[in-house]
């Protein structure tokens, strides 16, 4: 895999800096929009049991004409199958459903407080990474605490954790404790768009200091964000299902941000940004 636009994790192996995501993508589409990111130039495809969708990536993996050792798949554990034998099985139906003779990393897509197996769920994954089932492993959606506890009790450090991070919430402190330990920080909702948001007029998209630099460079605003997420050592999952978005999510790679304006965008961030649920207190 080209090293061009990638990340090295903790264990000396990479991934690409800029993904291709597949939540909210219906079956039905998965493997043209799949296909069409690849031969775009993706390289990294995330997907997860969770969004139904898994024969689908694997199908347009295969039709891209993109050669699988050039790609890198990611798929996650959900919360239901938390546990350790859980785990396993959950792997398995996952590695059928894409179709792939191997999957580069796993994730445990959400710590689940509620079911509190998170451990034992970290410890099947361990055993999947040792055999060489998986390449590598990592976690998302993990406060400080629920980090520093799975480390506590196996030893071992995700190689990744994929949070919701965009200009008006970018949880520094998070990220810093990454820092310290090695963990790559990898974006999820990266332009603070949720499917629940009650004004999507109220994005970051739409920032006085994000439109100044769009019109600077004569770039969108989506493209901005993204290429923030970038130049401060972020890994980030976009996503669209809108062909030529797709497009536009990858062209960022002709133009980077000052650094005083990856500043600027930092200034952005609010206590109150969060979209998505808190990791402490969700009880799904």
């Amino acid at each position: 895999m080209s090293t061009t636009y990638s990340l090295k994790l903790h264990d000396d192996s990479r991934i690409p800096a800029l993904g291709y995501g597949l939540w909210q993508v219906p079956m039905a589409t998965s493997a043209e929009l799949v296909s069409r990111a690849l031969r775009t130039g993706y390289r990294l495809i995330d997907t997860a049991e969770a969004y139904y969708n898994e024969e689908g990536v694997g199908e347009g993996i295969r039709d891209s004409g993109v050669a699988r050792e050039e790609i890198f798949v990611t798929t996650k554990v959900w919360n239901t199958h938390h546990g350790y034998t859980q785990t396993l099985h959950a792997f398995d139906a996952s590695q059928r459903r894409l179709g792939l003779e191997w999957i580069d990393m796993y994730l445990m897509h959400w710590p689940s407080r509620t079911r509190d197996a998170y451990v034992e769920t970290w410890q099947a994954m361990i055993r999947l990474r040792d055999e060489g089932r998986v390449g590598t492993i990592g976690v998302c959606n993990f406060s400080i605490g629920q980090l520093q506890r799975l480390i506590g009790k196996t030893g071992v450090k995700p190689v990744l954790n994929q949070i919701e991070l965009h200009p008006y919430f970018q949880q520094k402190a998070l990220r810093e404790f990454h820092h310290e330990q090695g963990i790559v920080t990898q974006s999820w909702s990266p332009l603070g768009l949720w499917w629940q948001s009650p004004d999507p007029n109220s994005s970051p998209l739409q920032a006085p200091r994000v439109l100044e630099l769009s019109e600077r460079y004569g770039k969108t605003p989506a493209q901005i964000i993204l290429r923030w997420h970038l130049d401060s050592g972020l890994a980030t999952i976009s996503k669209s299902v809108r062909p030529e978005r797709i497009v536009e999510n990858f062209q960022l790679f002709d133009f980077a941000l000052a650094p005083s304006e990856v500043r600027m965008l930092a200034g952005l961030d609010r206590r109150d940004g969060r979209l998505g649920p808190d990791p402490e207190t969700a009880d799904f």
